[in-house]
């Protein structure tokens, strides 16, 4: 392994710490008797690239027998002594750098990113410690562009939103990009995320292992994906495990993926073509899986669409909104139809279905739609830019009855004005 470029440094006694081996560099913190610190990669994927574009790097310790031991145990160690801590944290910095650039680019492989955590504290008070400057001096000494990197902070362990601002601009100043972790566990909050725009959200594993277990909860997960993509931000999946993970983490339409499905931390980087068969296994899965499913749904929401298109047609021909609507009411997911003005304002009240589910009776305050207006709504719009084409929703809570529903809607004309009827079904598929 080549060693790092001998040059003067500012920081003489965390580099004095490292120390080259057979098995890479290792560090020994002068504070933690006995212990010695090595290297471990994880790979991150982009799905897209079908490739790894980067690696999270992970403190490996060992005792004075040799034997290794948890980081966390480490990290305990030293944790109600803030110079301790941020001795050990610029020196695992320094040493993930050393053994980064020391393995030789394969040839062909664009240069990617190195992921460093940073404890939120070190983080935090960076500028006030000339961060900038050891961590400028450390990627020099190693030859790595800043610019590669990619400092991870938890986002839910620093409660002043101002102070983190403040310390994120810092090192972005320097050419680093900017990953909030754990994204999703603890007090997570979106607000976060527009204020400091992170360039990277990762998702904590917690949010893979439920949507795993809850298919609402797999929505509910795209969506989120979908939020951070409109603030910003690319997003990366945390501790997939499993070939179930993955597909939801593909057809959630995330950035990255990181895990021991794809690979699990090792003291050297990957190849360049390393996961791409298994990437290509999950986007073949994943073809098979959206036709099946876009099969199923089309076949399950077939006879709703029929019917509200019938509806239209016999609305058109003034038949009356009970005798149009019979159809569809009949369907045993069937809710209520409605119809809207060509301003998106409901006329008259909701029809249910016969077997209708009880209410709530505590959102009843909600109950009587007459006259309201609903222009916002997606199947008001698409109704409209669509004419005569029924359109379907894609689920969400219905403030009528307040289940999840899908609404079906169809535009038509009756006496030369422009209706729309709506017809929605609660959606349990």
């Amino acid at each position: 392994m080549s060693a790092p470029t001998h040059l003067p440094s500012r920081f003489p006694d965390i580099n004095a710490c490292i120390t080259n081996s057979s098995d890479g560099y290792q560090a020994r913190p002068p504070r933690l008797d006995g212990i010695t610190l090595s290297s471990h990669y994880q790979p991150i994927f982009s799905l897209s690239h079908r490739r790894p574009v980067g690696h999270e790097a992970l403190m490996r310790p060992r005792n004075r027998a040799n034997e290794p031991i948890s980081p966390l145990q480490v990290l305990q160690s030293v944790s109600q002594d803030f110079e301790q801590l941020l001795e050990l944290d610029r020196l695992c910095r320094a040493l993930h750098l050393a053994n980064f650039a020391g393995q030789r680019q394969r040839p062909g492989q664009a240069p990617g990113w190195l992921f460093l955590n940073m404890n939120a504290e070190v983080f935090l008070q960076g500028r006030a410690r000339g961060e900038q400057g050891f961590l400028l001096d450390a990627c020099q000494r190693a030859g790595v562009a800043p610019q590669r990197l990619v400092i991870e902070v938890l986002e839910d362990a620093v409660q002043d939103v101002s102070q983190l601002q403040n310390a994120v601009d810092y090192f972005r100043d320097m050419g680093c990009l900017i990953a909030l972790d754990d994204f999703g566990a603890g007090h997570s909050n979106f607000d976060r995320v527009w204020r400091l725009k992170p360039e990277i959200v990762k998702l904590d594993r917690s949010l893979i292992v439920s949507a795993a277990a809850d298919s609402k909860l797999r929505r509910f997960m795209a969506q989120m994906v979908q939020l951070l993509h409109e603030a910003g931000a690319m997003v990366l999946v945390e501790g997939i495990e499993t070939l179930q993970e993955a597909y939801i983490a593909l057809e959630g339409d995330v950035d990255f993926v990181q895990g021991y499905y794809f690979g699990r931390p090792n003291a050297e980087r990957v190849s360049h073509n390393a996961g791409e068969t298994i990437i290509d296994k999950l986007w073949s899965d994943f073809d098979h899986r959206w036709r099946d499913e876009k099969a199923g749904y089309q076949e399950a929401v077939a006879p709703y669409i029929n019917a509200i298109g019938y509806a239209s047609v016999l609305l058109s021909a003034e038949r009356s909104l009970e005798e149009a609507c019979a159809s569809f009411l009949d369907l045993p997911q069937a809710d209520f139809c409605y119809v809207l003005d060509a301003a998106g304002q409901q006329i008259g009240t909701n029809l249910y279905a016969q077997v209708h589910p009880a209410c709530d009776i505590r959102f009843a305050p909600l109950a009587d739609a007459q006259s309201a207006r609903w222009a916002r709504r997606p199947y008001f719009r698409r109704a409209l830019e669509n004419f005569g084409k029924v359109q379907v929703t894609r689920p969400y809570l219905s403030v009528a009855s307040a289940q999840l529903c899908v609404t079906l809607s169809a535009s038509f004309k009756v006496k030369g004005e422009t209706r729309v009827i709506c017809g929605d079904i609660i959606w349990n598929f």
